[in-house]
């Protein structure tokens, strides 16, 4: 028997056969290397797509020409208060003091304090019209404190402080002054040589009146938003 097995030869087993050969279906040690080393075709990382389609959805959109910064509506009542009480402090004064009295020169004949009442609107015009202009400046209060929860522009709270502060310094006259109830006339006081006699409240309104033709020129709006046309 051993010499029949050592002429015929002992035959190769099926462990030893495929460790010299490749199984069908079965990439090289090299050839899996490669495979793992590269990148994934598109479209087969659905999942890594999905996650960074999720990832950039969390991410809030900035939106052109929002607002930036915050509101400006205690500068607005800041000013219009401060406007507001020069205003009746100045008027009580005159009406105290120099109502009933000479004139008082402070710039020779150019420039005088003369305690004048003013049924008209600012600067002495349209005297006729009391109770309407009475009506506008309560309508251009409502419409700015409206306007305030918009506002974010520093420059547009300013202007809009005036306008209000002015308003209702004259409104107050308005109201409770002689004649009556909405009828009231303005003590105005600074008198200058050639021109219409008139008060702080005046020029309160004509300067915030000044400063927002200026911001409506430059194209900044009351939301701090600037615009070109």
């Amino acid at each position: 028997m051993a010499e029949a097995e050592r002429i015929i030869g002992t035959p190769d087993t099926p462990d030893a056969a495929g460790n010299g050969q490749e199984r069908p279906g079965e990439a090289a040690p090299g050839e899996r290397a490669d495979a793992e080393g590269a990148p994934a075709p598109a479209g087969e990382s659905g999942t890594d797509a999905a996650a960074a389609g999720a990832s950039g959805t969390d991410r809030p959109e900035a939106t052109p020409g929002r607002p930036r910064g915050k509101r400006r509506i205690a500068v607005l009542f800041a000013v219009a208060l401060f406007a507001y009480a020069l205003d009746l402090s100045s008027k009580l004064i005159v009406v105290a003091k120099l109502e009933h009295h000479p004139p008082i020169e402070i710039i020779g004949d150019w420039l005088k304090f003369e305690a004048i009442r003013n049924a008209g609107a600012a600067f002495g015009f349209g005297e006729a019209f009391t109770v309407i202009f009475t009506m506008i400046a309560a309508a251009v209060i409502v419409v700015i404190a409206r306007l305030a929860r918009k506002l974010y522009s520093l420059p547009w709270a300013i202007a809009l402080g005036l306008l209000l502060g002015g308003a209702l310094g004259n409104l107050t006259d308005r109201i409770f002054r002689a004649p009556g109830v909405f009828e009231g006339a303005v003590v105005d006081f600074i008198a200058p040589k050639h021109f219409a006699v008139f008060n702080l409240a005046d020029s309160a309104i004509v300067c915030g009146g000044i400063l927002i033709v200026l911001l409506s020129f430059k194209g900044l709006d009351p939301d701090g938003t600037v615009h070109k046309d």
